[in-house]
């Protein structure tokens, strides 16, 4: 059984029906901070196998050790479960610190105690390496302080988790650094629905599209880029979510010779925000309302992957392309709005 944290969030929830596709079994924790039962019902009508769901908050360490007590068949996590704006993050560094760190925390304390082999895969991000020097961005670019908490609740996560799985030979750890996911499944049963004010760029305008958003702000037209705009890796939330199973079976397999590995999940493109915007307005017909604004704290100019490790390494590459994602994104949009 796979333990999935956070498992009705946006890649949670995409990585679940991955999951049950290829017949594991799965049991979903969530607190639904940021998500709703209604995402387990899109799962549901998706791969219309049961799914076992259990409502806790993974800092409650009380609550978790039931969990792991209810369920002894956990032969596996991955943990999607954190806070994640890096605008929020800023203002309540305390809250990252405190929810990021202490999940993890108390979930390593709980597969300790296991005397099985229990590996884990770790929902971290792009944002572990700050400013980097170099593009595209690979694996061993050196990890400098990243432009927020929540990036460095990241970075610390990973720290732990590497130390960690030098102590115990039942516990091996694949990290899996996500650039910018975007898009929906394509039943358009699940996608990105953000709980409030959404903070990524693909919702935001979405939303701007159908009207629930007045306007884009976007941040800053004064970067060192080609159009003035940040640059991201935007990949498809389809070929994100697939990665995660054949991590995991690679984890499962036993064929890694290190305890901890670290995979950057990207497409190797990078594409500014004005690039978006054009290619949305190609994909929906429509002129979007955007007005330029000024940086945004924590933001960093340009950030796209280098993702042949991971094609080496897993086998895997991203499949799907920007336009692809951006149609599945406007599709799901208007069809949670029923237009």
């Amino acid at each position: 059984m796979i333990l999935v944290t956070g498992g009705l969030g946006y890649i949670g929830s995409h990585t679940v029906v991955e999951l049950l596709e290829n017949d594991f079994e799965v049991l979903i924790v969530d607190d639904l901070s940021n998500s709703s039962m209604s995402v387990l019902d899109g799962i549901n009508s998706i791969v219309k196998k049961n799914i076992l769901f259990e409502q806790i908050n993974l800092c409650n360490k009380k609550d978790l050790s039931l969990i792991f007590q209810k369920y002894p068949n956990i032969n596996g996590v991955i943990h999607f479960a954190a806070h994640k704006s890096v605008r929020e993050s800023i203002s309540k560094p305390i809250d990252y610190y405190y929810n990021n760190l202490t999940s993890i925390l108390n979930i390593l304390e709980e597969i300790m105690i296991k005397s099985e082999f229990c590996p884990l895969i770790f929902s971290s991000s792009c944002t572990v390496y700050g400013r980097a020097n170099a593009f595209p961005i690979s694996e061993d670019e050196p990890i400098k302080l990243p432009e927020s908490p929540y990036g460095n609740t990241k970075k610390v996560a990973e720290e732990i988790l590497h130390d960690v799985s030098l102590t115990n030979k039942n516990f091996n750890v694949i990290s899996l650094r996500y650039f910018n996911p975007i898009g929906a499944h394509s039943s358009l049963k699940i996608g990105e629905l953000p709980l409030g004010e959404p903070q990524n760029l693909i919702p935001i305008i979405t939303k701007t599209g159908i009207g629930s958003i007045e306007k884009l702000i976007v941040n800053g037209s004064d970067y060192n880029t080609p159009d003035g705009s940040c640059i991201r890796d935007y990949i498809h939330i389809t070929d994100l979510s697939k990665a995660h199973v054949i991590a995991l079976k690679k984890l499962l397999s036993k064929d890694s010779s290190k305890s901890f590995e670290v995979y950057n999940l990207g497409t190797g493109k990078g594409t500014s925000v004005f690039e978006i915007i054009k290619l949305f307005e190609s994909v929906s017909g429509l002129k979007l309302n955007y007005e330029i604004g000024s940086r945004r704290e924590g933001d960093v100019p340009i950030s796209y992957a280098n993702p042949a490790k991971a094609e080496r390494e897993l086998g895997w590459k991203a499949n799907l392309s920007l336009k692809e994602g951006l149609s599945s994104a406007w599709d799901w949009e208007k069809r949670i709005n029923n237009l």
